[in-house]
């Protein structure tokens, strides 16, 4: 196959893939994308995050409400039943109301109407008030007229109710300011049927505003942090305008109740204190700045995931696009090497059928042969042993045999092996090795196996230029082997990757030459094997060199082969 036809393979190839992910994996992703957008610009633009939060705090408010008010009917319920009855004469009956107001601090007054008349007990405590004591001579003269005029009616409707008492609550003046005041009226249990008997009491207003509220607010807000934690609320009771509107200055407010922002739901009394209200906020935020924060973290989350989806895409196109090179790579390396095995096997045939028909009369003739034959098996011999070489290492079961050895020698010994495929190639060889090198610990096959890769790689990419150096020598330490030549030299972004398994680069001649893909590979692994390394200085058009260096102090002590790495330019 031509360049061309190979690079257009090789863009269509990109094109299915590109394809294959955009259909498989990035419309899904993009469409779940795109519909989490959507919901949470509907989220923030229909606010269902405050309208959730909202009825969470009505439902915290009703229950709260209903606690109060089971509180307030309890604690009048207990009093009731200690009130006299129409048998008592008038002390007894006084006796009896200063009692109870003895025994229940929190009452600020109390009521007691029959047909002898009524009577207005206080706590002597409030008596120092002059607007507390004007309060009472007000309740004196109205209640009385009130229950002459309505009692029957008053005691029939309670009569007909579950709790028999109704609630007055409303503003009132004390000496220490505005306040509200909450009373209540309720029939007497005992007391015979058909008459006309109540009872009524105030509670404190000091008791309602610094104890009774308080408490039940208090209760509320840790009971809703113990069941959903999340951000603590506050809770207030707020005095209701004449218009119906909230006031913002609250009566009695939790901790953490600021008097700066608006409350976020306000629910009124229905019973109890019906001109008061109950309000519920967060503590030092609102539920819209908690909404929009929660909206943008979300729009922030999405934007990750979908940058990391991005990013899983790419990697993926990357990681398979790498997986498809690699297997391209294999096939040709199994092509490259089916050439490279047929060329040997079919000179080695052709030589020896000739032989064998003794078509070949002369005797140097037949030497001729003889030595192409035995050079052809050689050059499959080497081959061969390249390709097992990868499979070890591949395998993980590569393992050289150290030895003190003359690397000179065997450098010497190398060359002249193949001096002779070197000279019929038209090549000049320049071969200078210094005579001081010092014996090393080395693998003798597998440095003569390096050695011969470069000498073939050189040979197969020298173009007209036909020239091969070959230097030993030591410095600083180490032992350098160099191999180079006046070839056609390796681009600069190539230099990197011709060390990786089945890497070929770009010039036309290699990819022109047949090659396995491994000789320069094996060349690295090799030298990473015996504690060395591998560099390769080229200038396109120019020539190349390789250099093998090798740690002087060796022992027998090396360490184990490393992982065969990837790739490698031709061979």
């Amino acid at each position: 196959m031509s360049p061309k036809n190979r690079k257009l393979r090789g863009s269509f190839n990109r094109y299915k893939l590109l394809l294959t992910l955009g259909i498989a994996v990035l419309l899904p992703a993009a469409g779940l994308i795109y519909v989490n957008f959507s919901q949470l610009q509907l989220f923030e633009r229909d606010k269902v995050l405050e309208a959730a939060i909202h009825r969470d705090f009505q439902e915290i408010l009703a229950i709260t409400e209903k606690r109060i008010n089971k509180k307030a009917y309890a604690m009048v319920e207990e009093t009731r039943g200690l009130f006299p009855d129409c048998n008592c004469d008038q002390l007894e009956k006084e006796q009896k109301l200063d009692h109870i107001l003895e025994k229940n601090p929190w009452i600020a007054s109390v009521l007691y109407y029959d047909d002898d008349g009524l009577i207005v007990r206080s706590q002597h405590s409030k008596m120092d008030d002059p607007y507390f004591c004007e309060q009472q001579e007000e309740i004196g003269k109205g209640y009385k007229a009130w229950f002459k005029m309505e009692g029957k009616d008053l005691v029939e409707g309670m009569r007909k109710k579950i709790r028999p008492m109704n609630f007055y609550t409303g503003p009132t003046k004390r000496k220490y300011g505005e306040t509200y005041v909450t009373s209540a009226l309720f029939t007497i249990p005992h007391s015979a049927s058909g008459k006309v008997v109540l009872g009524a009491l105030w509670f404190d207003d000091v008791y309602i505003k610094n104890t009774f509220f308080p408490e039940t607010l208090k209760e509320a807000v840790q009971d809703k942090y113990a069941e959903q934690g999340g951000n603590r609320i506050a809770m207030s009771v707020v005095p209701t305008e004449p218009d119906g509107s909230f006031s913002m200055k609250p009566l009695v407010a939790s901790t953490g109740w600021d008097t700066d922002g608006k409350p976020e739901v306000v629910r009124k009394f229905e019973d109890v204190f019906r001109p008061l209200a109950l309000a519920i906020k967060y503590q030092g935020t609102s539920v819209r700045e908690l909404g929009d924060t929660w909206v943008h973290r979300s729009f922030l989350i999405l934007g990750i995931l979908s940058l990391m989806i991005i990013g899983g895409l790419v990697l993926t196109k990357h990681m398979v696009g790498k997986e498809m090179a690699l297997a391209k790579l294999k096939s040709d390396f199994v092509s490259n090497v089916s050439h490279e095995l047929r060329t040997p096997l079919a000179l080695i045939r052709l030589y020896a059928e000739t032989l064998e028909l003794g078509r070949i009369t002369t005797q140097e003739k037949k030497h001729q042969y003889y030595r192409i034959i035995r050079k052809e098996s050689e050059r499959l011999t080497a081959l061969i042993n390249n390709i097992l070489d990868f499979s070890r290492i591949e395998a993980g079961r590569k393992e050289y045999e150290f030895r003190e050895t003359d690397i000179a020698e065997l450098v010497r010994n190398t060359l002249d092996s193949y001096r002779y495929q070197i000279e019929q190639q038209g090549f000049e060889l320049d071969e200078r090795i210094d005579s001081n090198i010092p014996p090393l610990q080395v693998d003798r096959e597998a440095i003569a196996r390096a050695l011969v890769n470069l000498i073939n790689n050189a040979l197969k990419y020298s173009g007209d230029d036909k020239f091969l150096g070959v230097r030993l020598y030591r410095e600083n330490g180490v032992v350098k082997l160099e191999v180079f030549d006046h070839g056609i030299g390796i681009d600069r972004h190539d230099q990197p990757k011709i060390f990786e398994k089945f890497y070929r680069a770009g010039d036309p001649l290699v990819h022109n030459t047949k090659g396995s893909g491994l000789g320069l590979s094996l060349v690295r692994h090799i030298s990473q094997a015996h504690g060395g390394d591998i560099t390769v200085e080229s200038t396109p058009g120019r020539g190349s060199k390789f250099t093998l260096s090798l740690p002087v102090k060796q022992t027998a002590e090396v360490a184990p082969p490393h992982q065969f790495a990837e790739g490698t330019m031709a061979s």
